[in-house]
């Protein structure tokens, strides 16, 4: 073939593509730009159409035709098969560490009633989880122990304001190591000369370490403990300091000390101006919105109810 009838093949060919909506293809062959080739070619040299790159694909991976009308048909058959493609992707919750083991065993809970879904779980302080999130850490489900953490991430439009559901509720306690004879008997002890130091969560991320300050003001007591707060990063923390005799006394949520077995033992209960309230939401950038939201819904349901109140948490 001439080479100016070549020319005017190739230029049809690439005005055709630019034509079609939906369907422009970079010209420029991966090879020739340095980057591997993408699951599907655009037209070739050979005048073929769009090919499968078989090699680039991952083993087992689920590829879609191409065109919403063949997508549409195929995900209908997947639907109608069982075989929704979404159920197979994990479901990210990232939840406040004082709800490990109980949000362990939801988990396994909402798996057992969607067959083929994975919940994959984070645990930090809630206010620590935002921050992640924030940072584009991925994440489906927030779960906070505290309000407070919620209405800030809704305000920074990370958090979905309409999703969130109240799940549970806790108590928050003073507690003291069990391997010696303690001066503190109530929170006001705090300020007894001979008590050190005093572990609790930082007030900036940790609802606990809020909860504390809370009871600690309404007594007036910080200008006096101010300088034996050891702040921890969470509960769990907080709740080792004590138990192993770090500290002379610390705050952590009631369900927290019962794990502590004998190395600890709870000495006062404390009013707090609200109860301790445990509210979870769907992270907007969520690639499972829908799922997400059945998550939240399924943490006021009776089987996750009665898991909750196994491990120690009251009623929302």
């Amino acid at each position: 073939m001439p080479a100016a009838m070549r020319g005017r093949v190739r230029n049809s060919v690439g005005a055709a593509i630019l034509s079609r909506p939906g369907r422009i293809r970079n010209p420029v062959t991966p090879r020739a730009a340095g980057r591997s080739p993408p699951p599907f070619e655009g037209v070739g040299n050979r005048g073929r159409g769009p090919r499968r790159v078989a090699a680039n694909l991952p083993a087992g991976a689920l590829c879609l035709p191409s065109g919403p009308e063949m997508r549409f048909l195929f995900l209908l058959l997947l639907a109608l098969a069982g075989l929704n493609p979404a159920a197979a992707q994990p479901l990210e919750v990232a939840a406040d560490a004082s709800l490990t083991e109980a949000m362990g065993d939801v988990a396994r809970a909402f798996e057992a009633a969607r067959p083929g879904v994975t919940v994959r779980l984070r645990f930090a302080a809630s206010g620590v989880l935002l921050q992640e999130i924030g940072t584009g850490q991925p994440a489906d489900v927030l779960a906070s122990a505290d309000t407070e953490t919620l209405a800030r991430g809704i305000q920074r439009r990370l958090l979905v304001p309409d999703a969130q559901r109240d799940f549970a509720t806790g108590r928050l306690v003073l507690i003291v190591p069990t391997d010696r004879q303690s001066p503190v008997q109530r929170l006001q002890d705090l300020a007894r000369p001979e008590v050190r130091r005093v572990a609790m969560g930082r007030t900036a991320t940790e609802p606990a370490g809020r909860y504390a300050k809370q009871a600690i003001d309404a007594l007036r007591l910080w200008p006096s403990l101010q300088q034996k707060v050891v702040a921890g990063d969470n509960v769990r923390a907080v709740l080792e300091a004590v138990a192993s005799g770090d500290v002379d006394a610390g705050f952590v949520y009631a369900t927290d000390a019962a794990r502590a077995g004998p190395r600890a033992r709870v000495v006062q209960a404390l009013a707090l101006p609200a109860p301790v309230q445990y509210t979870a939401t769907v992270v907007a950038s969520s690639g499972r919105p829908a799922l997400a939201l059945d998550f939240v819904r399924f943490l006021g349901q009776p089987a996750a109810r009665a898991v909750l109140e196994r491990h120690g948490f009251g009623a929302p």
